[in-house]
């Protein structure tokens, strides 16, 4: 059985996430912050709630000791949980609103990655998705014939940019790891209101692609639901 953690799990991507993962057969951990939203997602799916909180160094090692001790490995961490940051001009743009959106989505990444390695090493095949963006493409933002050149968000398209790159090289520095980003694509969801022409599922595709690799699975990539994503 494929034991899978996902943080940010009690909404929205990461919600559908664990509900996909769950009908596939993995047995699923919906990490989130908040213990009502978390308890209450966790048993509507039928999973087992971990309360961790990304930007707090005692919760997440508190989560990865109640793994050690409950599950005993991890097969698949999917590092989901992020912000978007604040909507106003970027002029306004201060350097705590950058803190505590890289905090998030960056910074909490490398925490969570770094305290459940251990755990994901006892597996004989672990993956790490980390959900990226192609906001944080040059690429896309750069083609006026995609939706991602248009927004203009500072801080989430840098953190994401940075979650890409961190992406490849935690890929190489671990070749024992299967480590991939993906770019759920402009899906309805919290994030913009539901605005995005994706259904969730939809959103959810190349996450749960990367999450079902074999230990000969890719590594290294940056993919959405219809393939490589240029950056």
């Amino acid at each position: 059985m494929t034991t899978t953690l996902i943080t940010g799990a009690n909404r929205s991507l990461g919600y559908e996430t664990a509900r996909r993962l769950l009908e596939a057969g993995h047995t699923v951990l919906v990490g989130a912050r908040d213990p009502e939203r978390g308890r209450a997602a966790a048993d509507a799916l039928g999973a087992r709630f971990v309360e961790i909180d990304v930007t707090d160094d005692a919760s997440v090692a508190a989560a990865a000791a109640d793994v050690a001790a409950r599950e005993g490995h991890l097969d698949v961490l999917i590092n989901n949980a992020g912000v978007l940051g604040p909507h106003g001009p970027a002029d306004e743009i201060t350097a705590a609103d950058a803190s505590a959106v890289f905090e998030v989505n960056v910074v909490g990444i490398v925490r969570v990655t770094h305290a459940f390695l251990p755990l994901l090493r006892k597996s004989a095949g672990p993956v790490i998705v980390n959900v990226s963006s192609g906001m944080g493409s040059f690429a896309a933002t750069h083609d006026a014939g995609r939706v991602e050149s248009r927004p203009i968000a500072p801080l989430y398209t840098a953190s994401k940019a940075a979650v890409t790159m961190l992406t490849t090289q935690y890929a190489k520095a671990w070749p024992d790891v299967r480590v991939n980003a993906a770019d759920p694509g402009y899906t309805a969801t919290d994030f913009n209101g539901h605005s995005g022409p994706q259904t969730v599922t939809e959103g959810t595709d190349a996450i749960v692609e990367l999450a079902t690799i074999g230990p000969d699975g890719p590594t290294g990539t940056f993919r959405d639901r219809h393939g490589t994503v240029a950056w």
